[in-house]
């Protein structure tokens, strides 16, 4: 049993170091880039149809 846990672990580390490939640094400024952009974008469409909807429950109420 702890013969196949040092086994799994090995490969692990294996598969990490080895076989991965992790991005540059220009990749992950990009991509963070594109997921502030995409979260600007969305926080201000929910504030417009909030403040929409704010107006509109003014109008009724």
């Amino acid at each position: 049993m702890f013969k196949k846990i040092v086994n799994y672990c090995k490969a692990c580390y294996d598969e990490l170091a080895h076989k991965t490939t992790w991005p540059t640094s220009a990749e992950l400024t990009h991509s963070a880039m594109v997921v502030l952009s995409a979260s600007l974008v969305i926080a201000l469409v929910v504030f417009c149809m909030d403040s929409l909807f704010r107006f509109m429950l003014h109008l009724i109420y």
